[in-house]
């Protein structure tokens, strides 16, 4: 058992079971996640509210009350475009300056139900759109987390918190996941309870986990779920199929990226899963462009009120995306959602052949601060309505970190977090 002092290094799954065995308390961990945040907060800037007072008279009461569910004592941070009834939920926005919400978000509530600590709110990009926050770096503060789960990613991967959660509209989990060298589990649509998350694009918005490892992901997509606990062990034979799938962007990924996913690929084949390549019908190209004309229509009419009372605090980057989405008629946005549909169809019966799909999650390592990175690889798999999820491989040429993205058939969440596992111990042996 670590000390007290280095608490904020425990995996959650680790954290739960020294806590359901009495060897930690909430109270003693989140006083190290908060003593983690003193020390990292000033240059990382993950945190767009976090009051040390409030969580730890919030942990001492979990601390006094029968033990819940496995995430009881935990501390988990929130995106800031979820709703919390105690603390400010500004949407990335100063629109919404010191706004704070009537009640909590479905995904919120549920975590103080378990047990769960609420540690405070992650930092997103504006309105979880592309438009930089004030979050950097873990590795290197000129360089950007990515986005728009900016905050959750970063903290996670400075020890500052053991889960967060994220949403994803285009990349906004695997992205900065890869970045930050993190796991970034984007569930299927609609699995985590959406209510009380600001809507960008109603048909896509996805809320995600981001954490250290995989067991962890798994751990609160079950209890937030109902999904029956998964049991990791050593390294299963479990021979997955995976498909790899370069996408017909392979050649937007920069030298490193090309050759860590084939290396990853050559890594997994040695270890005995069945690599074989999955070349996508070409009417999956056009996907892409479809995803990001269905979300600018949707979040031209989802940010309606904040477009119409104040455009003068809106970012000229983001004024742009929503002019283009006004611009887009129905019978588009509905020839749109058919291409999706018949993509849905399509990808479903490719996922007959494999269990699980190996893509780039970005184009290369962290962007510059100006940048919150290009979502390219994450744009078609949202699209689809797949889980997703990064696990960290690799290294770009500044040495920060690399991803792959596997993917699952939709509605096979357990499996492709078996899978994940499975990979991880593997690429990371």
């Amino acid at each position: 058992m670590k000390s007290v002092n280095a608490a904020h290094q425990l995996s959650a799954a680790a954290a739960s079971r020294a806590i359901a065995d009495g060897k930690l308390t909430c109270e003693a961990l989140t006083a190290s996640c908060l003593e983690r945040i003193a020390a990292r907060e000033g240059e990382v800037q993950a945190w767009a509210c976090v009051d040390p007072a409030q969580a730890l008279a919030a942990a001492r009461a979990i601390d006094k009350l029968p033990r819940r569910s496995r995430i009881h004592g935990i501390p988990v941070g929130i995106k800031d475009v979820i709703d919390t009834h105690d603390m400010p939920t500004e949407y990335g926005s100063p629109i919404y300056k010191g706004n704070v919400p009537a009640c909590d978000a479905a995904c919120v509530a549920q975590i103080r139900e378990l047990g769960g600590l609420i540690l405070g709110k992650t930092v997103s990009t504006e309105f979880a759109t592309r438009h930089p926050n004030k979050t950097r770096h873990p590795l290197n503060p000129l360089r950007s987390p990515g986005g728009s789960s900016s905050g959750s990613a970063a903290a996670v991967a400075d020890f500052m918190v053991p889960v967060a959660l994220g949403t994803q509209t285009s990349s906004s989990i695997i992205r900065p996941a890869a970045y930050c060298g993190v796991v970034g589990f984007k569930p299927s649509f609609g699995l985590i309870n959406r209510a009380g998350l600001k809507f960008l694009a109603e048909s896509l918005d996805t809320i995600g986990i981001l954490a250290r490892t995989v067991p962890d992901a798994a751990l609160i997509l079950e209890e937030l779920t109902g999904l029956p606990p998964m049991r990791f062990g050593g390294n299963c034979n479990t021979r997955p199929r995976v498909g790899l799938c370069r996408t017909p962007w392979w050649g937007e990924a920069d030298d490193a990226t090309r050759e860590n996913i084939e290396r990853a690929a050559h890594k997994l084949a040695a270890a005995g899963a069945l690599v074989t390549e999955l070349v996508l019908d070409p009417g999956f190209g056009e996907l892409n462009r479809i995803q990001t004309e269905i979300s600018s229509y949707e979040f031209f009419r989802a940010l309606s009120f904040e477009r119409t009372r104040h455009p003068e605090l809106i970012s000229a980057s983001l004024t742009s995306r929503i002019a283009a989405g006004g611009k887009i008629t129905r019978d588009q946005y509905a020839a749109g959602c058919a291409a999706a549909d018949r993509g849905r169809a399509q990808i479903a019966d490719a996922f007959r052949d494999y269990d699980v799909l190996l893509a780039p999650s970005t184009r290369g390592e962290a962007p510059t601060i100006d940048s919150t990175g290009d979502p390219t690889f994450g744009l078609l798999w949202t699209l689809l309505r797949l889980p997703c999820l990064t696990v960290p491989f690799g290294h770009g040429p500044l040495g920060l970190p690399l991803g792959v993205q596997l993917i699952g058939a939709a509605d096979r969440d357990r499996s492709l977090l078996a899978h994940a596992e499975w990979s991880r111990q593997v690429l990371q042996a």
